[in-house]
């Protein structure tokens, strides 16, 4: 059943996880190789959101095993969270989302960030933990004139603007 559910996964992430209950937007990208958690259904993700590949949203608190094992009479216990992506996100390779976050819309998480806490709206955040840079409007001014055209042409054409712009 293991593998049926990973093929599943690399085929159509998207609908593997709508299916397993997260609640997914329109517009949205996810990448195969992204693993929300064991409780999928405890994730909402709002439209036009990215989550590119290696991230991992995760709903459980894993510290749980300690106090199983130390503490008899909650021998039986787990701890979970939810986790809330608003509009219009970016999360960067490699990042971790923990349990019992929300990240507002229009907000830019940088590669290898481990978001352990509420992103506001409107924010670029980046680290480990991810802590706040600056906001999406002084990330647009400082790289406006840097931006370089390629979404929606071929990958020819792409690499001739690529090339043309970097010499």
């Amino acid at each position: 059943m293991k593998i049926i559910d990973f093929i599943k996964r690399q085929i159509n992430p998207i609908k593997y996880y709508r299916k397993k209950g997260a609640k997914i937007g329109h517009g949205c990208e996810i990448y195969r190789t992204v693993s929300i958690d064991s409780e999928p259904y405890l994730v909402e993700i709002g439209n036009n959101v990215r989550i590119n590949s290696g991230c991992h949203l995760i709903t459980h608190d894993g510290g749980c095993w300690v106090i199983r094992n130390c503490k008899s009479e909650f021998a039986d216990v787990d701890l979970f969270g939810k986790i809330t992506i608003g509009n219009n996100v970016s999360i960067g390779t490699n990042s971790m989302i923990l349990p019992n976050v929300s990240i507002g819309d229009n907000v830019i998480v940088g590669a290898g960030s481990i978001v352990t806490h509420d992103i506001p709206p409107n924010s670029v955040v980046a680290g480990a933990p991810a802590r706040m840079l600056e906001t999406i409007e002084d990330y647009f001014e400082k790289h406006q004139n840097e931006f370089v055209r390629t979404k929606r042409i071929d990958k020819k054409q792409k690499r001739k603007n690529l090339e043309e712009h970097f010499n």
